[in-house]
């Protein structure tokens, strides 16, 4: 348990019922660690959190403009979307303009994550689609490079295709982490997902935050153009009242979560990259977690802790909405 440190506890009638434990990583913009808590060298997946990066060799080859695509429809290769109305309509605007087929999406048919919108399907009739999937966005952006590097989609998922060469020299580029170092496992939608030591997950996230300081010219043009994508349509990257479209709805940062607890967020105007894992896997603390973390640092915007706590303020109430226990940020982040 040495790696880990101790970030949250959760108590039930005045007792300790849970705690939780990871790693937390605050970078500067020239890549140092200025805080710490556990061992931020540790080697994890970024899973979803890499998208925003990923996104980046499908825009610096414009291919966005190529295939007149909105602003709108571009934040959705960054997000992991519930398949709400808004998402399926960009979704399917992208496939009409770049003549790409739905059937070519490698995962499985699937039914939206919004409750709402999969009831909606259901009284419809309409069967599970491959663009209902919540990382389809990504994957339309990735068909699109291989298409553009090889004038075919097939193989887009397979890490020895060029797309994903690409991607992969592009998450070193963004990590500040040499290619051959980076752990590659299968993720849940079925393409390649990549492992860094946590603080440059911090470092990528800064870099998107901070273009200028992003190591490759082309990489930060790229940042530049698609980052205020983002902050422009959040509601692309989840959806209506979820974390990761209303952590963009604040224009000074920029952030993305991904399975078994990982997260990463950057800070522009202050040149701050943070990345985060419950090693649990937890991440209904996400939002409790990251308003400590905005305090401990200092970033004291209101409107954004407001919109963390009304998340997750660490209450606990069990399902009569009654008052039954508490959250409490315990960790203790180590200045460098």
């Amino acid at each position: 348990m040495d790696a880990y440190a101790k970030l949250i506890e959760e108590y039930r009638g005045g007792l300790l019922e849970n705690t939780h434990y990871g790693y937390i990583c605050v970078v500067d913009k020239n890549s140092n660690v200025v805080w710490s808590a556990g061992d931020v060298n540790q080697k994890v997946f970024y899973r979803s959190a890499s998208k925003p990066v990923q996104a980046l060799p499908t825009i610096a080859r414009e291919l966005d403009k190529k295939y007149g695509l909105t602003d709108r429809e571009c934040a959705i290769f960054a997000g992991s979307h519930a398949a709400q109305d808004v998402h399926v309509e960009a979704l399917e605007s992208i496939m009409r303009k770049t003549g790409i087929d739905e059937q070519d999406l490698i995962m499985n048919p699937a039914y939206p994550a919004d409750v709402a919108s999969n009831e909606a399907r259901i009284a419809a009739g309409i069967p599970y689609r491959k663009v209902f999937h919540n990382c389809s966005g990504k994957h339309l952006s990735l068909m699109m490079l291989q298409r553009e590097l090889t004038g075919s989609v097939k193989g887009y998922h397979e890490i020895e295709s060029p797309a994903q060469q690409v991607v992969l020299e592009t998450m070193a580029i963004a990590s500040e982490v040499e290619k051959d170092s980076i752990g590659i496992g299968i993720d849940g939608c079925g393409v390649p997902v990549f492992a860094v030591p946590l603080k440059n997950i911090a470092v990528a996230f800064k870099n998107l935050a901070r273009p200028e300081m992003m190591p490759d010219e082309k990489l930060g043009a790229a940042a530049a153009r698609f980052v205020p994508m983002v902050n422009a349509n959040p509601v692309m990257l989840r959806g209506t009242n979820f974390l990761c479209g209303n952590i963009n709805r604040d224009q000074n940062l920029i952030g993305k979560g991904g399975a078994m607890g990982v997260y990463g967020v950057a800070l522009k105007e202050e040149g701050l990259g943070i990345s985060l894992k419950i090693a649990d896997g937890t991440d209904y603390l996400w939002p409790f977690l990251l308003a400590g973390i905005f305090r401990e640092i200092g970033y004291s915007k209101q409107e954004t802790q407001d919109m963390l706590l009304g998340l997750n303020s660490g209450i606990i109430k069990n399902d009569n909405g009654v008052i039954v226990g508490e959250a409490k940020n315990v960790f203790e982040l180590k200045k460098a």
